[in-house]
Formats: structure tokens, C-alpha cells, sequence
């Protein structure tokens, strides 16, 4: 799964006067990128381009174009250009909560609305900000994201750390991307990011099987099964957590019964693990002393999942699904919820 991607606003200016420093590194960034950026077609006809290189990005375009045939997705700018920007992760994400609290701080900006983290071009400067939040009391995760969305106002490129990825994890992430700039709602994390998993996953199987390659897919569908487990496993990780903080207990107590929580998740994990047959896929999550904020990172991209695939599964199509989804562009956020959501969005905002 692909973890979190950061909006950039197209015209820095805008937010200036209101975030400085922060926007101003936004804007460095991705003028880094853009200059770092060049046509695939010219890389392709370079004769000093590797020839595995040269193998990936024609895969890239023969994913772009079943994206818009087959998918309908945005046929822009994004995913003509290959960025090597020298660094597995192009940027770094940081996410707060308050120390008694699962639901994650929240920025706002033009174009993108309010989202639940910041990112970063610049390592350093992601821990620094992460440094300052944990001395104000709050629970913080800094974590490394391979690629972005600026929702088409920028011609994204692939990066060149994407290029070694397996088949699937590569196509699928221009399925992801793309379908951002299908749908995006301001201020709704949730759905953005379930919307384009869920496209991503769907998008995915009928690949494979244009490609003839269907005996993957059941391989594929048992990680996409094994996700969904381990996402309901830390969705009731957070709803024990969040009855815990509105206990009443004195700070104290509570954060003794929030170590313990953290202790049952890990435990109950182990016990997945062996019910997968020992598959170890998730063990670097737990290789950290973790806190609300990792949790909200996932909630943030797997709350609203099994809601939006039974929208799917009703809809019968992907444009009577986009549709259906588009409809409830007029709710609020808990309406949208409760319409999509559904059941599963046990901590709906």
C-alpha cells in the first residue's frame, strides 16, 4: 500500500503570508522537481539510457494509457516526464495527534483544503517541525512518501526510485495517482485516499488480466486481503483508544492503560502473523516505539476502504461508481462519510 501523498499548491504565493518558511520549502521542492524532470520520450531515445530504464518507462506508458482507456482516468500532464531526484523518498510526511486523542492535527491551504499532515521536501526539516510538535506535548510519526500528487496543476513525473518496484506496485501507483485528479474533495482525507485505493486495486486486476498474467491475481488479492486485516486491526486499535481517552482517567493512569494498548495491538498482530503463515510484510510497522499518530497515518488511507468497494460492487461500472461518488460532492464531511463510509468509518470526523 502505498502510503501518504502530499498536495502541493500550485501557486505558492497564495499561502505565503499565512505559512512562510513552510510554503516557500513546498515551492523549492518541487521546482527541484520540475527541473529534474525531462520527457520519458527523450529518455527512451536516449542511447545512454539503460536498457532496464528504458524497459520500466515503457511500462509506465503502456500503464498511463490503460489508465485513461480502460479506467477512464484524467488524461493531463502527469506521468509523461521521469524525475531521478537521488533519494528513495521524495518527501517526508509529518503527522500529529495530541497525546490523548486518535485524530490527527489538521493544516489548511488553498486548492487542497485542510489535510492531515505536512510534508516536506528536505528530510531534516520534516524531523525538526516533528521535533517541535513532540515538545508541545503531541504524538508525532515522520514518514518517508516515494511519490505525490499535485492533483494535475503540475505535470507529475515518475520518480526514479519507483522504477525497481514490482510490476504491480508500479502500475498501481499511477492508478492511485491519476484517479486523485479523477476525484478530489477539500478537506476529506479519507475518501480521497480510499477512492483512489480502491481504483488502484480495481485497476490492478483488470491489468493483469489484459497483460494475461491472471494467475497472479490471486496473489495479488491476498495481500490486498492480508491490507484490509491488518487495517481492521488497527481501526479497532484506535476505536479501544479512543473510548480509553474519553475514560475520564487521570493522565497518569492513561497513559500506563495507553502503553497497554499499544502492547495488545502488537500481540494481537503476532498472532495475524501466524495465521498468514508467518508473513512478515508488516513487521517494519512494528519496528518502532509507536504512537496515535501512526495510527491516524492508516486511518487516514483505510477508514473509508470497505465502504467504497461496496459502492463499487453496487454500481456494477467504474463511471456509474466515479458518478456516485462525484454525487456526494455537495455533503459535508460526516455526510459524505455516512454516505461512502458507511458502517466501517468507526471514528467518522
Amino acid at each position: 500500500m502505498l502510503s501518504h501523498r502530499l498536495r502541493i499548491a500550485a501557486i505558492a504565493s497564495a499561502t505565503f503570508a499565512l505559512h512562510g518558511c513552510y510554503v516557500l520549502q513546498a515551492a523549492s521542492g518541487q521546482a527541484q522537481v520540475i527541473h529534474r524532470s525531462e520527457p520519458i520520450a527523450d529518455v527512451l531515445a536516449d542511447p545512454s539510457t539503460p536498457a532496464q530504464t528504458k524497459e520500466r518507462l515503457q511500462l509506465v506508458e503502456a500503464a498511463r494509457a490503460f489508465a485513461i482507456d480502460e479506467l477512464a482516468l484524467h488524461d493531463g500532464r502527469s506521468y509523461r516526464k521521469y524525475a531521478d531526484m537521488g533519494r528513495p523518498y521524495v518527501v517526508h510526511n509529518v503527522i500529529a495527534t495530541p497525546e490523548f486523542s486518535v485524530e490527527p492535527r489538521r493544516w489548511c491551504f488553498p486548492i487542497t483544503g485542510c489535510i492531515a499532515y505536512r510534508g516536506y521536501f528536505n528530510e531534516a526539516s520534516a524531523r525538526s517541525y516533528g521535533h517541535k510538535l513532540s515538545l508541545h506535548g503531541n504524538d508525532v510519526s515522520v514518514e518517508g512518501v516515494p511519490t505525490y500528487s499535485t492533483l494535475g496543476h503540475l505535470p507529475d513525473p515518475v520518480f526514479g526510485s519507483m522504477l525497481g518496484w514490482r510490476d504491480t506496485r508500479l502500475v498501481g501507483t499511477i492508478f492511485h495517482e491519476l484517479a486523485h485528479e479523477r476525484l478530489y474533495f477539500a478537506d476529506d482525507s479519507a475518501v480521497n485516499e480510499a477512492f483512489a485505493s480502491v481504483v488502484e486495486d480495481e485497476g490492478i486486476r483488470r491489468w493483469l488480466l489484459q497483460q494475461g498474467r491472471a494467475g497472479e491475481i490471486a496473489a495479488h488479492e491476498a495481500a490486498v486481503a492480508r491490507r484490509k486485516e491488518f487495517a481492521a486491526l488497527l481501526r479497532d486499535a484506535r476505536g479501544r483508544l479512543a473510548q480509553l481517552y474519553g475514560s475520564g482517567v487521570p493522565p497518569a493512569a492513561m497513559r500506563i492503560e495507553k502503553q497497554r494498548e499499544f502492547g495488545r495491538l502488537e500481540f494481537r498482530y503476532e498472532q495475524l502473523r501466524a495465521r498468514w503463515g508467518g508473513y512478515a510484510g508488516y513487521d517494519g510497522w512494528f519496528a518502532r516505539a509507536l504512537n496515535n499518530a501512526h495510527l491516524a497515518s492508516v486511518a487516514t488511507y483505510e477508514d473509508c476502504v470497505p465502504g467504497l468497494w461496496r459502492t463499487l460492487q453496487a454500481a456494477g461500472s467504474l463511471s456509474v461508481f466515479y458518478a456516485t461518488v462525484e454525487s456526494s460532492r455537495g455533503l459535508d464531511v460526516k455526510a459524505r462519510h455516512a454516505q461512502l463510509c458507511g458502517a466501517d468509518r468507526s471514528l467518522a470526523r
